[in-house]
């Protein structure tokens, strides 16, 4: 899989922070419904426990995650993990306005900067694992998530994962997806050059179960599709 020279971090600036809850919305058809979704599939995984923490991995931007597991689980507690303080600014906001500051941790920091003495009884990593580079890079994150969970511990993770060159018709979707928004073909076409050269998804489906075997994960249960875009629910192993 090839590395991209991109510091992930560096990618989501205030410019990419302020529009990044209208362009997800356009980029991933089902935004919502995926969050919604992996609520869902939580709240199922965990059971009427009533309460529970929550580790919320790249939550920064919409906080759609959070917002939307809290509607379901009023019991429910979060740490919200971004590396990014633009994102995790547009986050606060979003919390602030939803009423949900009081049952956040808001935290500017990476998986590895977290202390392992209390573990969460969940966690959900969405729209990450595309952004870094390489193999290796995904793995550590999934490994670091797996110290910070309780055995068996469910794991929501989302995101794409297609080498986007090698699906053309699905590339072509993705481009009309942007012109049925109002995107004129340059607009298209520069977005379709962005997305090309902007991020290292997994290849297949199959490499997104690989990974989390590698990270200490079960195989993962998909619940979303959309395009190049895919959920799973796996399970801490031991």
């Amino acid at each position: 899989m090839n590395s991209s020279s991109v510091n992930p971090i560096e990618k989501f600036d205030t410019a990419r922070a302020d529009e990044y809850a209208r362009q997800s919305r356009i980029a991933l058809a089902g935004y919502d419904a995926c969050h919604d979704l992996a609520a869902c599939m939580l709240a199922a995984s965990l059971g009427p426990s009533g309460s529970a923490n929550i580790l919320a991995v790249g939550a920064g931007g919409t906080a759609q995650e959070i917002i939307a597991m809290a509607a379901l689980e009023p019991g429910w507690r979060f740490t919200a993990v971004d590396p990014s303080a633009p994102m995790l600014e547009a986050a606060r906001q979003q919390l602030q306005a939803n009423q949900l500051l009081h049952r956040t941790e808001l935290q500017l920091a990476t998986v590895d900067d977290l202390p392992t003495e209390e573990l969460y009884e969940a966690a959900t990593l969405i729209g990450v694992l595309h952004h870094l580079p390489g193999d290796d890079a995904k793995r550590q994150l999934l490994h670091a998530i797996g110290r910070r969970l309780k055995p068996g511990a469910p794991l929501i993770v989302a995101g794409n994962h297609y080498a986007y060159a090698s699906q053309p018709l699905l590339l072509k979707a993705w481009g009309q997806r942007w012109r049925q928004q109002g995107a004129t073909a340059d607009e298209v076409q520069a977005k379709l050059g962005k997305i090309l050269q902007g991020a290292d998804p997994p290849h297949s489906e199959a490499a997104v179960q690989r990974l989390l075997e590698e990270g200490g994960f079960s195989e993962g249960t998909r619940f979303f599709s959309s395009l190049f875009w895919g959920a799973w629910l796996s399970r801490k192993v031991g």
